[in-house]
């Protein structure tokens, strides 16, 4: 892709100034999260990047992977500059989530399979192949015990077992957990995004196909559907949960639903609906302070190495 830089390291000077809030900076960005400093409403991207899914480090740094090649963009929230720290295998990058150690936990898409990265360096720590049947490993979350990563194209979940000290799997150790219960496979996108419930311990999970949102049992894979009160969820992709309150992507929608849940996630409120007019086909979200991140993926509009593609910040 044209006009990309491919970095192994962020140095710390660099990083020093990344994240340093020039007056000018300052002047032209909003929201305030916590610690100081105002973050940008729009971050561009690299022309032809194609993103999908964000995450956010505690130091206001955005991780963002790209369905083109794989490439990961590190993007400072206040200054809206960045690079690409680690070249991609050239398959998609997907959902992707960091943890406490800066390691980046990245969903493959079709290859059938999940990497780990080292954000400090861009180094490919681990690789899983995850499955060898259909495949499009979609999203990821992390618990305190691991990941689990969907699959768009099978009924299963899949769990890389993380030790405390933050010990990683081998691959031997990856389980596959069947989805049953509620859950019925659909033709074309099933399962999606994918988020923990408020008390920790079960996962919710978005099933694209039937606007759906289901609990899973992580012990079980029993899914139950969440009583809405008959609200559904069309075109829902990315999940995030702060509290009790679940965001909701809904990608062609060009809207992000506010879902007031139990602490079980078993039942939940539609509450509100975001909205911007930057939008165009958000995809995932991140929160960082009082703001929300959300990549365009512009799937409405035909990737080209030119096109354009942006980071939209909203208030939660």
């Amino acid at each position: 892709m044209s006009g990309r830089i491919v970095a192994r390291t962020l140095a710390a000077a660099a990083l020093t100034g990344l994240l340093a809030v020039s007056a000018a900076g300052a002047a032209s960005a909003a929201g305030s999260p916590p610690g100081g400093g105002a973050v940008e409403d729009l971050i561009a991207l690299p022309n032809g990047f194609q993103p999908e899914g964000i995450t956010i480090d505690p130091r206001g740094t955005a991780y963002l992977g790209s369905l083109a090649d794989g490439d990961i963009y590190a993007a400072d929230l206040r200054t809206g500059e960045g690079e690409i720290i680690s070249q991609g295998p050239g398959t998609p990058s997907v959902g992707l989530k960091i943890d406490r150690f800066g390691r980046l936990f990245v969903s493959g898409g079709p290859s059938g399979s999940a990497r780990v990265v080292d954000s400090a360096t861009g180094d490919v720590l681990e690789t899983y192949q995850l499955t060898a049947g259909p495949a499009f490993i979609n999203d990821v979350v992390l618990t305190h015990d691991g990941a689990w990563f969907t699959n768009s194209f099978a009924a299963e979940l899949y769990f890389l077992p993380v030790s405390p000290s933050g010990g990683l799997p081998d691959a031997s150790d990856v389980v596959t957990l069947p989805l049953t219960g509620d859950w019925v496979q659909q033709p074309g996108f099933n399962a999606n995004g994918i988020a923990e419930t408020p008390d920790h311990k079960a996962l919710l999970v978005i099933q694209s196909a039937t606007a759906t949102l289901f609990r899973v049992d992580p012990a079980t894979g029993e899914a139950t559907t969440v009583d809405l009160g008959g609200a559904t969820l069309p075109n829902g992709d990315g999940l995030l949960v702060k509290g009790r309150t679940l965001y909701v992507v809904q990608n062609f929608s060009n809207t992000v639903a506010v879902v007031r849940l139990d602490a079980q996630g078993r039942t939940g409120t539609l509450v509100d609906q975001l909205t911007d007019p930057a939008f165009d086909v958000p995809t995932t979200v991140a929160a960082y302070g009082s703001s929300l991140f959300l990549p365009n993926a512009r799937f409405g509009t035909p990737p080209t190495p030119d096109t354009e593609y942006e980071v939209v910040r909203i208030d939660r």
